[in-house]
């Protein structure tokens, strides 16, 4: 594979040497793509001779006006090492200034960030913040380690162990291709169910969790169909999204599609009750009291559980109480092969929060606790054990 090694500045840069040695024991091409700052700790030539390849610095003494694109596409990853709070921060707000930043902007493929900071920097709220934004898109973030810094203090902020990123690099990489030929067909985010032309109803639903799914299964090489309700979203890259409103048009949406998929995720929160007749005109306001008969909508993972084949089969379950128990009894009576089970109404996690914490319930038993994170984090998690449950169902049927 090939692999650009991009190198902040600081004292942890000569780590990054290390770093490229490893990666090219492993087989890969490494290239290095440095910083000004970096450039202060390490010289180019270190790296220039230890790849073999040209050392990245200038943006704008390069062979052509468009090379920083060129060299983007040219390579399979982007580990950046060490990633000081001053480039996790352009890296965050998309400021482009340079080589390793221009690159990023360009840069499509997985990224893996490996911090490296004193510990109040670490620790610092915009820090952080800017940590989880980076989180929020997916990159892989190489947690520091605690111990003597350079600074004198102690605490968490020096680099990881360079083999340690190393694994990681090989982690992400294998990731990527896991789900190459598959189709995932996902839901996401609510239903709205009308009342007259101009009111309905609907839930708290924000999509995030369908679309982290939809991003992540895009980003390990799988074709994605993403049914969605209404949502202020932007659509994933590479991802095909059907737009729906009420539950029958997703429920259309998602039987039409069904023959493609090889697995299912059933993440969208859709209404249970719809009103099955909609006066033509809106319902004007009297002092009386208003009535509606409301009739259940389709039960879409239900019907999907059976006739669902040999397609792996996931469903969510939103609960304010008995979150497991009422999970395994979702996954049984729906025929789902995991079920995803997480308490709503906390300001932290669930609808409308960027991170989640869920239980996995598993067709063989086994419940997995998964804790707080951010979604997108949450979502290739699940894809690990739902290739891992793959794995073990093969395994049961001699396939």
């Amino acid at each position: 594979m090939r692999i650009l090694l991009g190198v902040g500045g600081g004292i942890a840069a000569y780590k990054a040497a290390e770093l490229a040695r490893l990666l090219m024991e492993q087989d890969h091409t490494v290239q290095a793509v440095m910083t000004a700052a970096a450039q202060e700790f390490v010289t180019p030539t270190t790296f220039a001779a230890l790849t073999g390849q040209k050392t990245l610095t200038d943006l704008f003494a390069i062979e052509s006006a468009i090379e920083h694109i060129a060299v983007a596409q040219g390579h399979d990853l982007l580990v950046i090492a060490p990633a000081t709070a001053d480039l996790m921060g352009k890296l965050a707000h998309g400021l482009a200034g340079d080589f390793l930043t221009t690159i990023y902007l360009a840069f499509t493929g997985p990224v893996v960030i490996a911090p490296a900071m004193n510990v109040n920097m670490w620790q610092h709220p915009a820090t952080q913040a800017n940590l989880e934004i980076l989180r929020q898109r997916g990159h892989r973030i190489v947690e520091p380690g605690s111990g003597w810094l350079a600074c004198g203090m102690t605490g968490p902020g020096r680099l990881a162990d360079p083999a340690t990123i190393a694994d990681a690099i090989g982690h992400e990489l294998r990731r990527r291709s896991d789900l190459e030929g598959e189709t995932v067909l996902v839901t996401a985010g609510p239903t709205e169910e009308p009342l007259d032309p101009v009111r309905f109803i609907s839930n708290r639903s924000s999509g995030k969790m369908g679309y982290a799914l939809a991003e992540a299964a895009a980003s390990r090489g799988a074709r994605v169909i993403l049914v969605s309700g209404p949502v202020h979203l932007n659509a994933p890259r590479g991802v095909e999204v059907i737009h729906v409103r009420t539950a029958i048009q997703m429920r259309d949406r998602v039987m039409e599609n069904l023959p493609a998929a090889g697995i299912v995720i059933k993440a969208a929160a859709v209404a249970d009750f719809h009103l099955s007749k909609v006066p033509d005109q809106k319902v004007k306001k009297t002092a009386a009291r208003l009535s509606l008969e409301l009739d259940p909508t389709p039960d879409i993972l239900a019907e999907i559980g059976r006739k669902k084949g040999d397609r792996l089969l996931i469903g969510f379950a939103a609960e304010t109480q008995n979150l497991v128990a009422e999970g395994r009894r979702k996954l049984e009576s729906k025929n789902c092969d995991m079920l995803v089970a997480n308490l709503v109404g906390g300001a932290e996690t669930g609808f409308e929060s960027d991170q989640n914490e869920v239980v996995l319930l598993m067709r063989t038993g086994e419940s997995i606790p998964v804790p707080r994170a951010p979604k997108r984090e949450i979502a290739d998690r699940i894809f690990d054990e739902i290739l891992k449950l793959r794995l073990t169902l093969h395994a049961e049927h001699g396939r």
